[in-house]
């Protein structure tokens, strides 16, 4: 735990101006993201009392090791800055945010000469309208086929537009008259997007106009005695009015609002989101914010990180409204009233609804957010506490000298000493960072008899020599992964954690806890490694399975942790992953080889070229009829190999390639 008064920065030296500060941890990672109006202000908040601090703040400051700015021109630029930072970084005392991704929406890919409706998730694509969000993908497709009748638009896969293009025969869609056809040349391109126009007018609210000219049209059929083209308009009007009536009306008038709804406890905070479209409720969407380890997060800052992770990759005023309604103005709303501004491109007003309509339905919204926030706690009730309690006693119990914030965990997979493989995964405040896991393929080390040994012990120990020796070499400038207080380059991209390309470093941060898949052995290897490259202060401990025991190194007896510790729930996690994540890897390696050919072995003719000469001709039987000039047509191939190719296929003549452990002929 660090003293902040050993990285407290010179008063006179932070700036009064506007800008975002970044504090690092001891090992140059970032692990809280901030803006302020005046630097000099908010950055010597965090240097009074401890005592006088809120406990997410101490913890904050006392787990950095160091504090950096960057002065902007205002405090929009600062709002955007700090939103690129968080999203770059994602530091751990910020909130987090689960599950925003995952919600479907209705897509129409306008910018394709021939526009196409379909379900999408996740990031958003330039040219492309989207509408929603839904709850469910079928919802969107339940929708989708009730518009089809009257806005028949393509909405099949490029592959079977290219098909039915070549065959110059539709898909089912176009002989039902749900797709007007355009591959076939039933309708023009142009017509066809002048369909998709009116698709997209519709779905964002302009739905009056298309009822009454199919009303009116019906009426004037009937009157001409087209009974068969008014019955279809009859059904046409139909399935409009079934997909607006689960659209529900909430605003009489045709209204553009999106409406917050947030509750939240000490921990945690559940937010949903009403997106209103022409007075009509069009998508909603809700996710759980962990704000348990966010550094002096109130209210107002918390609408603020809301409003951020909402619209931060939106524009247009398709996609941020005339009007955003919150639970609570943000901490600076004029600030993030002229951002949102930027992103519409026009005005936007951001208020807390006090009357009317808009206030019954920002009820509504916080009902939702109310019910979702017991469900959540219902479904995972205490995960955070056991998470930190969890850490609390591996601290305690293994006499650490801090809480195991990142844990490592190594195993070891083979069969009988073939295809030996290692594998890391890295646990963060209790959570897997997928990320960050790495796979080793194990070479083997030699005694001094010139024996190869493949067992667990040896192939711990070459493991772990590997990933330390890149951590050693990473720091091997002393202070090069320490940043130092005082101003930064706004172009500065995480310092001395990326490469000369920009890129993260794969090995940057050592680890609190190292966990090894076994006993006193394998522990005892992982501490020797730990030694011979410079790192023997960080704590190793193996878990037995037989008796779930956690050994730790230079000690002759085991810890026994109590069954029902979350400690131990926390090891068995780690250790169960770890193996997982060895035997997929084995068993990609060991798949692979399982199957020999005739071309393995051929100096010179690696994989790419295999699969070039497979390509060409078929199959090596065809490959082993062909001569050496026929083999040059091949890229790549020139007459040293194809010789050699020939020489090779002639004296194996007669041996396809098999399956070692089945037998099977595979060509």
């Amino acid at each position: 735990m660090a003293d902040p008064r050993t990285y407290r920065p010179k008063t006179g030296d932070i700036p009064t101006d506007a800008g975002v500060y970044r504090f690092r941890d001891r090992d140059g990672r970032v692990i809280y993201v901030g803006k302020a109006k005046s630097l000099r202000s908010r950055l010597t908040s965090y240097f009074q009392d401890l005592r006088l601090l809120h406990p997410r703040t101490r913890t904050m400051v006392t787990t950095a090791a160091s504090v950096e700015w960057t002065v902007v021109r205002n405090e929009v630029e600062a709002l955007q800055l700090e939103y690129a930072w968080i999203k770059e970084y994602d530091p751990r005392f910020n909130v987090k945010y689960r599950d925003d991704k995952s919600y479907p929406y209705l897509a129409v890919t306008m910018s394709d000469e021939v526009p196409r409706a379909q379900v999408m998730r996740g990031r958003k694509k330039p040219g492309t309208r989207y509408f929603g969000p839904f709850t469910h993908a079928w919802a969107i497709r339940d929708t989708l086929d009730q518009l089809m009748r009257v806005f028949p638009m393509r909405t099949c896969s490029a592959g079977v537009y290219r098909r039915a293009e070549a065959s110059g025969r539709p898909c089912l869609l176009g002989y039902i008259d749900k797709c007007s056809a355009p591959c076939v040349g039933n309708v023009t391109h142009e017509e066809h997007r002048a369909i998709a126009e009116d698709f997209c007018a519709f779905m964002a609210g302009d739905s009056a106009r298309f009822t009454r000219d199919i009303e009116r049209r019906m009426k004037a059929a009937s009157a001409e005695l087209d009974f068969e083209q008014a019955a279809r308009l009859r059904d046409d009007l139909a399935a409009l009015e079934k997909v607006l009536q689960k659209s529900a009306i909430v605003f009489d008038d045709a209204t553009d609002a999106d409406v917050f709804g947030l509750v939240e406890d000490e921990l945690e905070a559940a937010v949903q989101v009403f997106h209103v479209r022409g007075g009509r409720i069009r998508g909603q969407r809700g996710w759980v914010t962990d704000k348990a380890s966010e550094a002096g997060v109130g209210t107002p800052e918390l609408i603020e990180r809301i409003l951020l992770e909402v619209y931060g990759e939106r524009e247009g005023k398709d996609d941020v409204p005339r009007e955003v309604l919150v639970p609570v103005l943000p901490g600076e709303p004029d600030d993030v009233r002229d951002w949102l501004r930027q992103r519409r491109g026009g005005v936007v007003d951001l208020r807390v609804p006090q009357r009317g309509d808009k206030r019954e339905l920002a009820a509504t919204v916080t009902k939702n957010a109310e019910q979702a926030l017991a469900r959540h706690k219902v479904s995972r009730a205490g995960d955070l506490t056991a998470r930190s309690q969890a850490l609390e006693e591996l601290q305690e119990n293994l006499g650490l000298p801090e809480a195991p914030l990142r844990i490592e965990c190594f195993d070891i997979s083979h069969v009988q000493g073939t295809n030996v493989v290692g594998s890391m995964v890295v646990f963060e405040d209790g959570l897997p960072r997928k990320s960050e896991y790495r796979r080793f393929i194990v070479a083997g080390t030699e005694d001094a008899d010139g024996t190869l040994r493949n067992d667990d012990v040896a192939a711990m120990h070459e493991v772990l020599t590997r990933r330390f020796a890149r951590l050693a070499r990473e720091t091997a400038n002393g202070d090069e992964t320490t940043p130092v207080s005082g101003e930064v380059d706004a172009d500065d991209r995480a310092g001395s954690l990326r490469d000369e390309d920009g890129r993260l470093k794969k090995f940057a941060y050592r680890p609190q806890l190292l966990v090894v898949d076994g006993g006193r052995p394998q522990v005892d290897a992982a501490a020797r490694a730990l030694a011979e490259v410079g790192f023997a202060d960080i704590p190793v401990v193996g878990l037995a399975k037989r008796l779930e025991e956690v050994w730790l190194a230079d000690d002759d007896f085991p810890v026994i942790l109590p069954r029902t510790s979350e400690a131990l729930y926390l090891l068995q996690r780690v250790r169960d992953e770890a193996h997982r994540f060895a035997i997929t890897f084995h068993r990609e390696r060991r798949s692979k080889a399982m199957t020999v050919s005739a071309l393995d072995g051929i100096a010179g003719l690696g994989p790419a070229k295999q699969k070039a000469l497979l390509q060409h001709f078929g199959t090596v039987k065809a490959i082993r009829a062909a001569d050496a000039e026929a083999l040059q047509e091949v890229k790549g191939v020139g007459p040293a190999l194809a010789e050699s190719v020939v020489r090779a296929l002639s004296s194996n003549e007669g041996s396809p390639a098999v399956n070692v452990i089945t037998g099977e002929v595979l060509e």
